[in-house]
């Protein structure tokens, strides 16, 4: 698993690629997050097109992202999920919880009118 981050007109814009299992990345990402928190930015664009594989714990490191910008006063959107991804979603019912869109220009719209 890889990440890189990056704030961009005060949204994050977190990029992952390969397996999202939380153990290892799971603490590197969530201090990534906390770093922008602390400094007033509280929306995220998640893209995790490139994500091949994500376990529970890599759902908790999703929901975790989540809990901490919304108690913020902010907001997170998933961008591109694979269909194996968009299925973990539907099947644990967390597409209801998260904003997913296809379009990262739709994804920011969504994020500024939040």
């Amino acid at each position: 698993m890889d990440f890189q981050h990056e704030v961009k007109n005060n949204i994050i814009h977190l990029n992952l690629s390969g397996d999202l299992i939380g153990e290892n990345n799971g603490p590197g990402i969530l201090d990534a997050i906390n770093d922008h928190l602390n400094k007033g930015v509280n929306k995220a664009v998640v893209n995790i097109e490139n994500v091949r594989y994500m376990n529970s714990s890599g759902i908790g490191v999703l929901i975790t992202i989540l809990t901490k910008l919304r108690n913020k006063g902010g907001e997170v959107v998933l961008l591109n999920p694979s269909d194996q991804v968009k299925k973990l979603l539907v099947i644990t019912k967390l597409n209801n919880i998260f904003n997913v869109f296809e379009k990262e220009s739709e994804a920011i719209d969504f994020l500024e009118a939040a």
